[in-house]
């Protein structure tokens, strides 16, 4: 196992045990994610009853080989925990998420959930937002060069992203436009009541304000929580 997915995997796994028998979370969507689904399955072996409700397509096929009860949102009326990665978080506990191109989905189940649990490793935690990762926009495919245009009228340049050679589609049947902002950035908050107020911009990955508990793992295989 590399470095990075030690450190990955001592998150995830000290997250995972943070849940308590009979409860239902968010279950994410992502790499980091995946090893939360692997703890939560040994523990279902030893008796821990938990299901949860999943942030993409990907999160429930991974579910249900491991046999793992999937619900949808609607079923439930609020999430005990939920828990998720991120792509950056700042000294605020602002985040950027989005790099699975889930973060729709990710938001309607965090803000369900009593608590976001974020797990990530070390190299997730930045000074500033922005500056090496760039910041997920999903729009309706419906007109997108002319939401686009008016996405880079904050202060950035945006590329349609693509998988396999292919344009990227959401679980929710949109395009995401990828976007560099060459300074980072400063105020996720402004930013993010910028976004949310632009025609054909269905959601970003900014997410302000939401992190519980951070669970952050090393190289080494441990982890410690960022309260």
């Amino acid at each position: 196992m590399t470095d990075a997915n030690a450190a990955k995997r001592a998150a995830a796994f000290a997250a995972a045990d943070l849940v308590q028998d009979g409860t239902t979370i968010g279950f994410g969507t992502g790499s980091t994610f995946a090893f939360v689904l692997e703890r939560l399955h040994q523990r279902m072996q030893k008796g821990l009853r938990v299901r949860g409700v999943a942030t993409s397509q990907a999160t429930t096929d991974l579910c249900g080989k491991l046999g793992i009860p999937v619900l949808a949102l609607d079923d439930v009326q609020a999430l005990d925990l939920a828990i998720d990665g991120a792509d950056e978080i700042a000294p605020q506990k602002h985040m950027i998420k989005g790099g699975g191109g889930a973060h729709l989905r990710e938001r309607l189940v965090a803000i369900t959930a009593r608590e976001l649990v974020v797990i990530v490793d070390e190299t997730k935690l930045v000074p500033v937002l922005g500056k090496s990762f760039l910041l997920p926009v999903e729009v309706v495919p419906f007109g997108w060069k002319h939401t686009a245009r008016r996405v880079e009228g904050t202060g950035c340049s945006t590329t349609v992203r693509e998988r396999g050679g292919k344009t990227f589609v959401t679980d929710n049947g949109n395009l995401v436009l990828d976007c560099r902002y060459p300074a980072g950035i400063p105020d996720p908050a402004a930013l993010q009541r910028t976004l949310d107020a632009l025609p054909g911009v269905v959601d970003h990955g900014l997410f302000v304000g939401m992190a519980g508990r951070i669970v952050v793992g090393n190289p080494s295989g441990q982890a410690r929580i960022l309260p």
